[in-house]
Formats: structure tokens, C-alpha cells, sequence
């Protein structure tokens, strides 16, 4: 009997290669610019408590579309490198059909500006008052607004 062969076992086998590409595939940055819209935020702050998800749903950073078991966990990710990097990406603006006809020589290129993002202490600044529930009242849908409209304005270049 010879020695077993321990690496390039799934070299040719092209389901393992997807599955290992797409084990974590989180939204894209054009997707998080979504959610980060007034209408949109106040719906992913209001998380119902969901069995399937870590945390039973109720710590979810919003820049990173991650859920977290606890807070402590949520606050040590908002300290991360990864975190940082992925607000970084937000704060470009996202792309457009104009920039992509540009690209292409359908018109002329405009230099793309920066978004300001919301942190997630701004984004949940309504909930210091309730501890570690992040289910909040209807009563803070104004301050989850003026977060989210902070977000949405563009600084001159």
C-alpha cells in the first residue's frame, strides 16, 4: 500500500469548485446601496425573529449582509478589517447604465463622486435605549430615516 494523496483532490471536479465559490456569496455592493434607501433600511432594522437564521435574525450588519449570533460578535465584526474594507467599496458610488455606455463609447465619461454611508452606530442609535433587543418600536421610524437620508447624500467633487 502507497502513501495517500492529501491536496488536488478536487481539481477536475467542477461541483466542489462551484460550491467552494459560492459557500459565502454575499449581496453585491450595487445591492447593499439598495438596502441602504429610507424604505429600505427601516425593513432590515426591523428583523422578526427567525429560527433559520444565527441569532435568531435579530444582529445583521447591514453594509456586509451578514447575520451575527450575538452583539458581541456584531461588535467585534464593526471592528474588523473586513467591515472597514466592505464600507470603503460603499462609499464609491455605485455604477450605472450611463457609466457603462460611456465605457463603451456611447458618450462621455463623468468622474464618479463619493456616497457618504451611515455607520451602523448611526443606524442603530435608536436602540441604546433598549439594551440588547434590536427590535425596535414604531415610534423611532423618523431617527432610522434621518439616518438612511444621510446616506443617500452625495458630497461635490
Amino acid at each position: 500500500m502507497g502513501r495517500l494523496r492529501h491536496k488536488r483532490m478536487h481539481k477536475n471536479h467542477l461541483k466542489t469548485k462551484k460550491t467552494f465559490r459560492t459557500k459565502r456569496r454575499t449581496k453585491d455592493v450595487d445591492q447593499v446601496h439598495e438596502d441602504l434607501q429610507a424604505e429600505n433600511v427601516k425593513e432590515l432594522i426591523h428583523f422578526k425573529a427567525d429560527g433559520d437564521l444565527p441569532g435568531l435574525g435579530q444582529f445583521y450588519c447591514i453594509h456586509c449582509a451578514r447575520h451575527f449570533v450575538d452583539d458581541v460578535a456584531l461588535q467585534g465584526h464593526l471592528k474588523s478589517s473586513i467591515h472597514k474594507r466592505r464600507v470603503r467599496q460603499l462609499k464609491d458610488e455605485p455604477y450605472t447604465q450611463a457609466e457603462a455606455d460611456a465605457a463603451g463609447g456611447l458618450g462621455q465619461y463623468v468622474k464618479k463622486g463619493q456616497v457618504t454611508v451611515p455607520s451602523m452606530e448611526e443606524l442603530h442609535a435608536v436602540r441604546q435605549g433598549q439594551g440588547k433587543s434590536m427590535v425596535l418600536d414604531g415610534g423611532d421610524d423618523a431617527a432610522i430615516a434621518a439616518a438612511a437620508a444621510a446616506g443617500q447624500q452625495q458630497q461635490q467633487p
